[in-house]
Protein backbone atom coordinates (compact mmCIF):
# COMPACT_ATOMS: atom_id res chain seq x y z
CA UNK A 1 0.00 0.00 0.00
CA UNK A 2 1.05 3.44 -1.39
CA UNK A 3 2.62 5.88 1.98
CA UNK A 4 -0.17 8.75 2.15
CA UNK A 5 0.51 12.10 1.57
CA UNK A 6 0.18 15.01 3.94
CA UNK A 7 0.72 19.07 2.60
CA UNK A 8 0.35 22.32 4.53
CA UNK A 9 -2.02 24.74 2.72
CA UNK A 10 -1.61 27.85 3.70
CA UNK A 11 -4.63 30.55 2.89
CA UNK A 12 -5.69 33.83 4.73
CA UNK A 13 -2.95 33.72 7.16
CA UNK A 14 -3.56 30.21 8.41
CA UNK A 15 -2.57 26.53 7.71
CA UNK A 16 -4.65 23.87 7.05
CA UNK A 17 -3.15 20.08 7.09
CA UNK A 18 -4.17 18.42 4.63
CA UNK A 19 -3.57 14.59 5.22
CA UNK A 20 -4.28 11.02 4.36
CA UNK A 21 -4.09 11.82 0.63
CA UNK A 22 -2.98 8.67 -1.80
CA UNK A 23 -0.60 8.97 -4.69
CA UNK A 24 -3.61 8.52 -7.49
CA UNK A 25 -5.44 11.04 -6.09
CA UNK A 26 -6.15 14.00 -8.26
CA UNK A 27 -5.28 17.98 -8.05
CA UNK A 28 -9.61 18.36 -7.67
CA UNK A 29 -9.89 15.75 -4.88
CA UNK A 30 -6.59 17.53 -3.29
CA UNK A 31 -9.13 21.12 -3.86
CA UNK A 32 -12.42 18.99 -2.66
CA UNK A 33 -9.92 18.29 0.54
CA UNK A 34 -9.07 21.89 1.21
CA UNK A 35 -12.91 23.34 0.48
CA UNK A 36 -13.76 20.91 3.53
CA UNK A 37 -11.40 22.28 5.96
CA UNK A 38 -11.47 26.14 4.77
CA UNK A 39 -14.87 26.72 3.07
CA UNK A 40 -13.62 27.98 -0.13
CA UNK A 41 -15.09 26.19 -3.14
CA UNK A 42 -12.75 24.18 -5.09
CA UNK A 43 -14.11 25.92 -8.36
CA UNK A 44 -12.48 29.03 -6.54
CA UNK A 45 -9.20 27.48 -5.12
CA UNK A 46 -5.68 28.78 -6.90
CA UNK A 47 -3.13 26.47 -5.63
CA UNK A 48 0.63 28.29 -6.38
CA UNK A 49 3.28 26.29 -7.24
CA UNK A 50 1.96 23.38 -8.79
CA UNK A 51 3.42 21.54 -11.44
CA UNK A 52 3.62 18.64 -13.54
CA UNK A 53 6.77 18.15 -16.16
CA UNK A 54 6.87 21.99 -15.79
CA UNK A 55 3.35 23.06 -16.37
CA UNK A 56 1.18 24.36 -14.12
CA UNK A 57 -1.16 21.30 -13.29
CA UNK A 58 -4.79 20.97 -13.74
CA UNK A 59 -7.14 19.32 -11.77
CA UNK A 60 -7.20 15.65 -13.85
CA UNK A 61 -3.11 15.72 -12.65
CA UNK A 62 -2.34 12.91 -10.12
CA UNK A 63 -0.73 13.82 -6.95
CA UNK A 64 2.18 11.17 -8.09
CA UNK A 65 2.95 13.80 -10.91
CA UNK A 66 3.74 16.22 -8.41
CA UNK A 67 6.98 16.66 -6.77
CA UNK A 68 5.60 17.16 -3.29
CA UNK A 69 7.82 16.44 -0.35
CA UNK A 70 6.14 15.31 2.76
CA UNK A 71 4.67 18.28 4.83
CA UNK A 72 4.91 20.43 1.83
CA UNK A 73 3.68 23.59 2.51
CA UNK A 74 1.42 25.11 -0.77
CA UNK A 75 0.33 28.81 -0.94
CA UNK A 76 -3.80 28.93 -1.78
CA UNK A 77 -5.65 31.66 -3.24
CA UNK A 78 -9.76 31.82 -2.84
CA UNK A 79 -12.69 33.46 -1.63
CA UNK A 80 -15.64 32.03 0.10
CA UNK A 81 -18.85 32.52 -1.48
CA UNK A 82 -20.07 34.59 1.79
CA UNK A 83 -16.66 36.59 1.54
CA UNK A 84 -17.34 37.34 -2.27
CA UNK A 85 -21.08 39.11 -1.44
CA UNK A 86 -19.24 41.03 1.51
CA UNK A 87 -17.08 42.89 -0.65
CA UNK A 88 -19.46 44.41 -2.42
CA UNK A 89 -20.58 47.00 0.40
CA UNK A 90 -18.21 47.64 2.94
CA UNK A 91 -18.83 46.17 6.42
CA UNK A 92 -19.09 49.17 9.03
CA UNK A 93 -16.71 50.16 11.46
CA UNK A 94 -14.26 47.91 10.81
CA UNK A 95 -11.04 49.33 13.00
CA UNK A 96 -8.02 49.87 11.42
CA UNK A 97 -5.42 46.87 12.66
CA UNK A 98 -3.30 48.42 15.08
CA UNK A 99 0.27 46.59 14.87
CA UNK A 100 1.18 46.96 18.91
CA UNK A 101 4.82 45.60 18.21
CA UNK A 102 5.95 48.25 16.10
CA UNK A 103 9.10 50.75 17.10
CA UNK A 104 7.84 54.21 18.22
CA UNK A 105 9.92 57.27 17.07
CA UNK A 106 11.45 57.62 20.36
CA UNK A 107 12.94 54.15 20.46
CA UNK A 108 16.20 53.71 21.18
CA UNK A 109 18.84 52.94 18.55
CA UNK A 110 20.51 49.90 18.36
CA UNK A 111 22.10 50.08 15.32
CA UNK A 112 25.76 50.50 16.54
CA UNK A 113 25.68 47.80 19.25
CA UNK A 114 29.21 45.67 18.92
CA UNK A 115 26.95 42.54 18.95
CA UNK A 116 24.40 43.27 16.77
CA UNK A 117 26.99 44.63 13.98
CA UNK A 118 29.16 41.04 14.16
CA UNK A 119 25.45 39.31 13.30
CA UNK A 120 25.67 41.34 10.30
CA UNK A 121 29.21 40.75 9.45
CA UNK A 122 28.12 36.96 9.87
CA UNK A 123 25.40 37.38 7.30
CA UNK A 124 27.51 39.21 4.94
CA UNK A 125 29.58 36.48 4.70
CA UNK A 126 26.81 33.68 4.81
CA UNK A 127 24.07 34.82 3.09
CA UNK A 128 24.11 33.89 -0.41
CA UNK A 129 22.09 36.44 -2.64
CA UNK A 130 20.67 35.22 -6.37
CA UNK A 131 21.65 37.99 -8.26
CA UNK A 132 18.49 37.85 -11.40
CA UNK A 133 19.64 41.27 -13.04
CA UNK A 134 23.06 43.17 -12.28
CA UNK A 135 23.23 46.60 -10.45
CA UNK A 136 23.50 49.35 -12.64
CA UNK A 137 26.18 52.06 -12.16
CA UNK A 138 25.12 55.48 -10.67
CA UNK A 139 21.28 53.99 -9.69
CA UNK A 140 20.71 54.58 -6.31
CA UNK A 141 18.85 51.32 -4.20
CA UNK A 142 15.23 50.72 -3.17
CA UNK A 143 14.60 48.37 -0.69
CA UNK A 144 10.77 46.81 -0.23
CA UNK A 145 8.77 44.97 1.62
CA UNK A 146 6.18 42.51 0.06
CA UNK A 147 3.38 41.86 2.84
CA UNK A 148 0.95 45.13 3.34
CA UNK A 149 3.63 46.98 1.18
CA UNK A 150 2.84 45.64 -1.87
CA UNK A 151 0.44 43.02 -1.14
CA UNK A 152 -2.37 42.41 1.21
CA UNK A 153 -1.32 38.81 2.32
CA UNK A 154 -4.43 38.44 4.95
CA UNK A 155 -7.37 39.09 3.00
CA UNK A 156 -9.08 36.54 0.93
CA UNK A 157 -9.34 36.48 -2.50
CA UNK A 158 -9.22 34.66 -6.10
CA UNK A 159 -6.05 36.14 -7.44
CA UNK A 160 -3.04 38.21 -6.87
CA UNK A 161 -4.40 41.17 -8.51
CA UNK A 162 -7.12 41.99 -6.40
CA UNK A 163 -4.96 42.11 -3.15
CA UNK A 164 -2.07 43.94 -5.08
CA UNK A 165 -1.81 47.64 -3.79
CA UNK A 166 -3.22 50.41 -6.62
CA UNK A 167 -0.85 51.45 -8.52
CA UNK A 168 2.23 48.57 -8.07
CA UNK A 169 3.44 48.33 -11.91
CA UNK A 170 3.02 51.79 -12.29
CA UNK A 171 5.04 52.46 -9.15
CA UNK A 172 7.88 50.15 -9.64
CA UNK A 173 8.17 51.67 -13.52
CA UNK A 174 8.91 55.19 -12.19
CA UNK A 175 11.21 54.10 -9.11
CA UNK A 176 13.56 51.54 -11.97
CA UNK A 177 14.35 55.06 -13.60
CA UNK A 178 16.57 56.07 -10.66
CA UNK A 179 16.48 52.87 -8.45
CA UNK A 180 18.10 48.90 -8.64
CA UNK A 181 15.46 46.94 -7.02
CA UNK A 182 15.42 45.02 -3.95
CA UNK A 183 12.88 42.70 -2.80
CA UNK A 184 13.48 41.86 1.20
CA UNK A 185 10.15 40.06 2.47
CA UNK A 186 10.22 38.09 6.12
CA UNK A 187 8.88 34.95 4.64
CA UNK A 188 10.52 32.70 2.71
CA UNK A 189 12.16 32.93 -0.65
CA UNK A 190 9.42 30.32 -1.82
CA UNK A 191 6.94 32.58 -0.96
CA UNK A 192 8.91 35.50 -2.66
CA UNK A 193 8.90 33.87 -5.67
CA UNK A 194 5.60 33.33 -5.52
CA UNK A 195 3.83 36.05 -4.64
CA UNK A 196 6.00 38.10 -7.14
CA UNK A 197 5.13 35.96 -9.97
CA UNK A 198 1.42 36.02 -8.99
CA UNK A 199 1.35 39.86 -9.02
CA UNK A 200 3.16 39.60 -12.18
CA UNK A 201 6.02 41.86 -11.00
CA UNK A 202 9.18 38.74 -11.95
CA UNK A 203 8.07 38.64 -15.71
CA UNK A 204 6.97 42.73 -16.22
CA UNK A 205 8.93 44.48 -18.96
CA UNK A 206 9.25 47.97 -17.94
CA UNK A 207 11.34 47.26 -15.17
CA UNK A 208 13.64 44.45 -13.34
CA UNK A 209 14.46 43.47 -10.09
CA UNK A 210 17.68 43.15 -8.90
CA UNK A 211 17.76 40.15 -6.29
CA UNK A 212 15.03 39.33 -3.59
CA UNK A 213 16.28 38.74 0.11
CA UNK A 214 14.32 36.50 2.96
CA UNK A 215 13.82 35.80 6.63
CA UNK A 216 17.48 34.46 6.23
CA UNK A 217 19.29 37.20 5.62
CA UNK A 218 17.17 39.25 8.63
CA UNK A 219 18.92 39.58 12.37
CA UNK A 220 17.53 39.54 16.26
CA UNK A 221 18.39 42.88 18.27
CA UNK A 222 17.50 43.27 21.53
CA UNK A 223 15.34 46.63 22.25
CA UNK A 224 14.61 48.46 25.27
CA UNK A 225 10.90 48.34 25.01
CA UNK A 226 10.19 44.85 22.96
CA UNK A 227 12.80 42.69 23.83
CA UNK A 228 13.84 40.55 21.18
CA UNK A 229 12.42 40.93 17.49
CA UNK A 230 13.92 40.60 14.21
CA UNK A 231 14.81 43.56 11.98
CA UNK A 232 16.10 43.70 8.50
CA UNK A 233 19.51 45.41 8.15
CA UNK A 234 20.62 47.13 5.11
CA UNK A 235 24.35 46.57 5.99
CA UNK A 236 23.62 43.50 4.74
CA UNK A 237 23.21 44.61 1.20
CA UNK A 238 25.76 47.10 2.22
CA UNK A 239 28.63 44.83 3.24
CA UNK A 240 28.01 43.10 -0.03
CA UNK A 241 27.79 45.52 -2.51
CA UNK A 242 29.63 48.67 -1.47
CA UNK A 243 28.49 50.87 -4.60
CA UNK A 244 25.49 51.14 -2.38
CA UNK A 245 25.20 52.56 1.28
CA UNK A 246 23.29 55.21 3.73
CA UNK A 247 24.02 57.51 1.29
CA UNK A 248 22.23 56.26 -1.94
CA UNK A 249 19.79 53.81 -0.26
CA UNK A 250 15.96 54.13 1.06
CA UNK A 251 13.92 51.32 2.60
CA UNK A 252 10.25 51.06 2.60
CA UNK A 253 8.28 48.68 5.03
CA UNK A 254 4.77 49.32 6.79
CA UNK A 255 6.74 47.95 10.13
CA UNK A 256 9.37 50.46 11.41
CA UNK A 257 11.60 47.97 13.44
CA UNK A 258 12.20 46.37 10.33
CA UNK A 259 15.05 49.32 9.48
CA UNK A 260 15.61 49.77 13.33
CA UNK A 261 19.17 49.20 12.22
CA UNK A 262 19.15 51.57 9.60
CA UNK A 263 16.30 54.52 11.10
CA UNK A 264 17.39 56.91 8.68
CA UNK A 265 17.27 54.87 5.39
CA UNK A 266 13.44 53.75 6.12
CA UNK A 267 10.52 55.11 5.25
CA UNK A 268 7.57 53.96 7.23
CA UNK A 269 4.77 52.83 4.25
CA UNK A 270 1.00 53.15 5.42
CA UNK A 271 -0.04 49.53 5.29
CA UNK A 272 -2.21 48.57 2.55
CA UNK A 273 -4.96 46.14 4.35
CA UNK A 274 -8.89 45.33 3.63
CA UNK A 275 -7.80 45.63 -0.24
CA UNK A 276 -11.60 45.01 -1.71
CA UNK A 277 -12.55 47.78 -0.33
CA UNK A 278 -9.17 50.11 0.38
CA UNK A 279 -7.81 49.46 -3.79
CA UNK A 280 -10.51 51.95 -4.66
CA UNK A 281 -9.27 55.18 -2.32
CA UNK A 282 -5.47 54.18 -1.87
CA UNK A 283 -3.12 56.55 -3.56
CA UNK A 284 0.15 55.83 -1.20
CA UNK A 285 2.35 54.73 -4.21
CA UNK A 286 1.54 57.46 -6.55
CA UNK A 287 3.06 60.01 -4.02
CA UNK A 288 5.33 57.94 -3.48
CA UNK A 289 6.55 58.17 -6.76
CA UNK A 290 6.81 61.86 -6.89
CA UNK A 291 9.10 61.49 -3.50
CA UNK A 292 11.36 59.01 -5.07
CA UNK A 293 11.56 60.94 -7.89
CA UNK A 294 12.13 63.97 -5.91
CA UNK A 295 14.85 63.33 -3.73
CA UNK A 296 16.94 60.74 -6.95
CA UNK A 297 18.87 63.94 -7.86
CA UNK A 298 20.51 64.05 -4.08
CA UNK A 299 24.42 62.93 -3.07
CA UNK A 300 23.28 61.83 0.02
CA UNK A 301 19.61 60.94 1.38
CA UNK A 302 20.99 60.42 4.60
CA UNK A 303 20.03 63.53 5.26
CA UNK A 304 16.44 63.62 4.35
CA UNK A 305 13.98 62.61 7.66
CA UNK A 306 11.76 60.20 5.69
CA UNK A 307 9.31 60.28 8.50
CA UNK A 308 8.38 64.17 6.93
CA UNK A 309 8.55 62.71 3.68
CA UNK A 310 4.89 63.55 2.65
CA UNK A 311 5.99 67.40 3.44
CA UNK A 312 9.53 67.35 0.90
CA UNK A 313 9.87 69.65 -1.64
CA UNK A 314 12.76 69.75 -4.31
CA UNK A 315 14.67 72.41 -3.90
CA UNK A 316 14.70 74.28 -7.26
CA UNK A 317 17.94 74.12 -9.05
CA UNK A 318 19.51 77.30 -10.51
CA UNK A 319 18.81 76.60 -14.17
CA UNK A 320 14.81 76.98 -12.76
CA UNK A 321 15.90 80.22 -10.98
CA UNK A 322 16.85 81.64 -13.77
CA UNK A 323 14.36 80.11 -15.76
CA UNK A 324 11.67 81.25 -13.41
CA UNK A 325 13.18 84.79 -13.45
CA UNK A 326 13.50 85.28 -17.17
CA UNK A 327 9.86 84.09 -17.32
CA UNK A 328 8.73 86.58 -15.00
CA UNK A 329 10.22 89.17 -16.77
CA UNK A 330 8.96 87.97 -20.13
CA UNK A 331 5.40 88.00 -18.85
CA UNK A 332 6.08 91.98 -16.92
CA UNK A 333 6.56 93.17 -20.47
CA UNK A 334 4.11 91.35 -22.65
CA UNK A 335 1.58 92.32 -19.58
CA UNK A 336 2.53 96.46 -19.99
CA UNK A 337 4.69 96.26 -16.87
CA UNK A 338 6.34 99.05 -17.39
CA UNK A 339 8.33 99.53 -13.88
CA UNK A 340 11.87 99.12 -15.23
CA UNK A 341 11.35 102.28 -17.41
CA UNK A 342 9.42 104.61 -15.81
CA UNK A 343 12.05 106.54 -14.38
CA UNK A 344 13.99 105.84 -17.61
CA UNK A 345 17.18 104.42 -15.00
CA UNK A 346 16.35 100.93 -16.87
CA UNK A 347 15.75 100.12 -20.46
CA UNK A 348 13.94 96.59 -21.13
CA UNK A 349 16.10 93.39 -21.70
CA UNK A 350 16.63 93.06 -25.27
CA UNK A 351 18.43 90.01 -25.07
CA UNK A 352 18.08 86.65 -26.57
CA UNK A 353 16.74 84.40 -24.25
Amino acid sequence: MAASIEIIIKWSGKEYKIADLNATETVKDLKMKIQKETGVLADRQKLLGLKSKGKPADDATQLSALILKPGAKIMMMGTREEEISKVVEPPPDIPDVVNDFDIEEEEVAVENREEFLQKIERRIKDYKIEIMNEPRKNKKLLVLDIDYTLFDHRSVAETGNELMRPFLHEFLTSAYEDYDIVIWSATGMKWIEAKMKELGVSTHTAYRLCFYMDSGAMISVVTPKYGLVDVKPLGVVWGKYPQWGPHNTIMFDDIRRNFIMNPQSGLKIRPFRQAHIAREKDRELLKLSRYLKDIAPLDDLSTLNHSRWEKYRRPKRKHEDSDNGRHTREDNQGSGNAQGTRDGSDSPDTAAP
